[in-house]
């Protein structure tokens, strides 16, 4: 059974604190502050593998942590940086951030990677920075600082992965229409092949070789009326065919083919033009872009019906579809027509790179593609469609953008003498120091009156001695202290 899906809850490491320390030795006068920064946490990276075929890794693990930053030591010894953690997924994985199962909102909500070919990497977690050194803050007028920071956590967030399959050929067509009889004969895949609807519960895959090149093709099962919405299997399936540079409507055409929407009753006989309509509506109501694709039409089952009527058939379909669409008929139990609908295949979907890219192909925003990366790597190949969308794609070089951090704020009055101040920026500056230490908390007013907040504060009315909340922690400040 293909593992598709995978939901994981991912925690980069958070960064060391930083140490606060002296110098003390005998002989050496002025010694001064030596304490050294904490390391940067790991970062969680996910590494495309050509060496696997699907999610089934993250079955039985759901939460994935990597290594904590070191805290620093007195002399001026860093901490180390924590361990990264690599998860290898398989080529044609997508990752999608999305809310908690309580709703919670994570670092990696609303944002998105793909990775394609073999190598890839996509930094999905950020480790947090590690915090300074009491060393760092000497200044002339501050020799002796009693403080330093603390590190940052690191991002973390609930993780959707899917994969989608990287296959060159998709059949599609209603159950028990022959699609796992046919890729059986065309490739060495060995499907299950039955004579009732829905016998394949998961897409298979299966390699068409000539002995120069080889296709990989993909029996894509479950689809039905009202498939795009959920019905039946091909909500879940219908992603695997997005990726196909060409698909094979497989139709079947014997005597007493699966009607959808009587599956039990002989008195209602399937209709070849209402089963094709069927799944053609289907696909375009999952993806307008599959509407446009290429297409190969496959009459199967030709063995149970005369020759002539399978001429009749060719032609009457031929003349509904126009020269645009090949039709084919074959019969996977004879071997009949499949010779020629291998030779069409190899014909159409040529191979990968074979055909100059589209200028300005890959977008660099939210919504385009994987550059939504908030701890992404610039130079990731990126995955561009040559002209006509069925045609070669080929991986081209592109920049990440990342969004910029929060540096504004926002000052409210929430009680009588109580006011907050809202912002990123502002809350991470909180969190990196120990604001019951008076030496931190000096810097700190010093750093807030340097970035606005003292005056921000003072013309919305706060006086010495209200209370200022900042990221949950609240305190009193004293915007009139010498700065």
């Amino acid at each position: 059974m293909l593992h598709d899906r995978a939901r994981i809850h991912l925690q980069a490491g958070s960064g060391g604190n930083g140490c606060t320390s002296f110098r003390r030795e005998a002989h050496v006068p002025r010694g001064g502050p030596d304490g050294g920064d904490g390391g940067r946490g790991g970062a969680v990276v996910l590494v495309c593998d050509d060496g696997l075929r699907d999610l089934q890794g993250f079955r039985r693990k759901a939460v994935y942590r990597a290594g904590q930053g070191g805290h620093g030591e007195g002399s001026q010894r860093h901490g180390a940086d924590g361990q990264t953690l690599t998860l290898r997924v398989p080529p044609g994985t997508e990752a999608t951030g999305y809310a908690g199962p309580d709703g919670s909102e994570g670092d990696l909500e609303g944002c998105r990677w793909e990775l394609l070919a073999g190598g890839q990497r996509a930094v999905v977690a950020k480790g947090g920075a590690g915090g300074k050194g009491n060393k760092r803050f000497a200044t002339p007028t501050r020799q002796a600082p009693r403080f330093a920071e603390r590190g940052l956590p690191g991002e973390e967030g609930w993780l959707e992965l899917r994969l989608k399959l990287l296959a060159d050929v998709g059949l599609v067509g209603l159950p028990n229409a022959g699609k796992s009889s046919l890729l059986a004969r065309l490739t060495r895949a060995a499907p299950k092949v039955a004579s009732y609807p829905f016998t394949t519960l998961s897409p298979v895959l299966g390699v068409l070789d000539d002995g120069e090149r080889q296709l990989v093709v993909a029996d894509i099962p479950g689809l039905i009326e009202g498939a795009s919405e959920g019905a039946g299997l091909g909500h879940d399936f219908l992603a695997h065919v997005e990726r196909t540079r060409l698909l094979v409507h497989v139709l079947d055409i014997a005597p007493e083919s699966w009607d959808p929407t009587h599956p039990t009753d002989p008195a209602h006989p399937a209709d070849a033009a209402i089963n094709y309509t069927t799944i053609e509506n289907e696909l375009a109501a999952h993806d307008e872009r599959l509407a446009r694709l290429p297409r190969v039409l496959v009459l199967s089952k030709g063995d149970l019906v005369t020759e002539a009527r399978v001429a009749e058939v060719v032609a009457e379909w031929e003349g509904r579809l126009g020269a645009e669409v090949p039709v084919l008929a074959t019969s996977s139990a004879t071997g009949a027509g499949l010779g020629d609908l291998a030779d069409e295949l190899l014909r159409r979907v040529t191979p990968r790179g074979s055909q100059p890219a589209q200028a300005g192909g890959v977008g660099a925003m939210a919504g385009e593609s994987s550059t939504r990366v908030p701890g992404g790597q610039a130079g990731v190949p990126g995955w561009q469609a040559g002209e006509g969308g069925g045609g070669g794609e080929e991986l081209v070089e592109y920049m990440v953008f990342r969004p910029a951090a929060g540096k504004g704020f926002m000052v409210e009055r929430t009680g009588p003498r109580a006011f907050a101040v809202r912002g990123k920026g502002i809350e991470r500056l909180l969190q990196r120091y120990d604001i019951e230490n008076e030496d931190a908390m000096a810097y700190v007013e010093e750093r807030l009156r340097r970035i606005g907040v003292m005056g921000a504060l003072q013309a919305e009315g706060f006086e010495p001695g209200d209370e200022l909340e900042v990221g949950g922690t609240t305190f009193e400040l004293d915007p009139e202290a010498p700065g």
